[in-house]
């Protein structure tokens, strides 16, 4: 369990004033959420500020929970600067794949912190693939690798069915920039943990397969 490092208490405190403003300011909300035929005109920061916006509060408190509990397991086995460069990149990557997949869906919108919580959560698990993780209704721990490996493999399933309304893409964008900074600013991870760096790498060589194929 997280202490509530000073950094993760500084972004948890940001998502949460920028989304109640967001909840409170329709025009706010609309200026500054990830939007296809915004950024295509040139309005860049939508892919930045779009990760501190919401849908809701419970949209809000899960992403920061998630947060929560993972931020110190790459903050204590790397640095404040480190997960500071993960969270951020993650999220620039999550909607990066966002709009690579819906670049000609100009209404296609987007808020929500899940792309860089994402990343950190992946991240951690490259740190500390030992870790067991506890799931809401699943009363045994489940490994954190597998637990990555599946939602992986889920993600990719919801990208390819259109499960909910959840923005897959972001998720699994995320993941792929947690994972891929994680090994550019912790190489020595490939001497220690290559196994888990091999088998967290099917699935995102799965999601560019099947996107070769037309599969998704």
């Amino acid at each position: 369990m997280s202490n509530l490092s000073f950094v993760t208490l500084v972004l948890i405190a940001a998502n949460a004033i920028i989304s109640f403003k967001g909840f409170n300011d329709y025009s706010f909300f609309e200026k500054y959420k990830f939007n296809i035929g915004g950024i295509r005109r040139g309005e860049q920061f939508r892919m930045f500020s779009s990760g501190f916006l919401h849908v809701d509060t419970t949209h809000l408190f899960f992403n920061m929970f998630t947060l929560y509990i993972f931020a110190d397991v790459v903050i204590n086995n790397m640095s404040v600067i480190n997960f500071i460069i993960i969270y951020l990149g993650s999220l620039l990557l999550g909607n990066l794949l966002s709009l690579y997949f819906h670049k000609d869906e100009f209404h296609y919108s987007a808020v929500g912190a899940s792309g860089a919580v994402m990343g950190i959560i992946y991240s951690a698990i490259l740190l500390r693939p030992d870790m067991d993780l506890y799931m809401f209704f699943i009363p045994i721990p489940i490994p954190s690798y597998i637990f990555g490996i599946g939602y992986l493999l889920y993600t990719i399933y919801g990208m390819k069915n259109q499960v909910g309304n959840i923005g897959h893409d972001a998720h699994f964008g995320g993941a792929i920039g947690g994972y891929a900074i994680t090994l550019l600013l912790a190489p020595w991870l490939f001497k220690t943990n290559l196994i888990m760096i091999v088998l967290l790498a099917l699935p995102i060589i799965l999601l560019f397969v099947l996107k070769k194929m037309n599969k998704i």
